[in-house]
């Protein structure tokens, strides 16, 4: 096993099992890793502190979990990576889209942090279309959402739309 520590980045709004799946195929590379929850940024369904019990809660489900930290981060990426010790980001691509984004997104993080590097994972092909956007639309719709997100998190997604309308 790699000694390397890595950094998986991301809103998590909620995780979903797509997140999942790469967290778990890059534990298969890497020594450790901590999963960042962004605190800042876009406008979220879940407060930060949600989002990160959810996914310390998915995070318990996976083999290789005592290998995984959970916390939240705020501002630059590079800054984050530099206070938990890491310089590779992991990143999960779905479709052409998602490349576009995150080539752009590591060209400036590269510009910022000289030994910044990027461990691309590509998205499962029955994963490519979920994304946190379409769950919560699901959701929104009391749709069913187990089929895309960890049970918990799915229990929350519930429990959020019972009320709204």
């Amino acid at each position: 096993m790699s000694e390397l520590h890595a950094m998986y980045p991301g809103t998590f709004d909620p995780v979903t099992l797509g997140h999942c799946d790469v967290l778990t195929r890059a534990l298969r590379l890497v020594g450790r890793i901590t999963v960042a929850v962004s605190a800042g940024g876009r406008r979220t369904l879940f407060e930060t502190e949600t989002r990160i019990e959810l996914v310390r809660a998915a995070v318990a489900e996976l083999d290789g979990r005592e290998r995984v930290a959970v916390v939240s981060f705020e501002g630059l990426l590079v800054d984050a990576m530099r206070r938990h010790g890491t310089n590779v980001a992991i990143r999960g691509l779905r479709t052409p889209g998602d490349m576009e984004h995150e080539q752009n997104m590591a060209a400036m993080n590269r510009s910022l942090s000289e030994d910044f590097e990027v461990l691309v994972m590509f998205a499962r092909p029955e994963l490519t279309m979920v994304s946190g956007t379409l769950v919560r639309d699901v959701a929104r719709c009391r749709g069913p959402v187990e089929r895309y997100v960890p049970a918990e998190a799915a229990a929350a997604l519930r429990a959020r739309f019972a009320t709204d309308g």
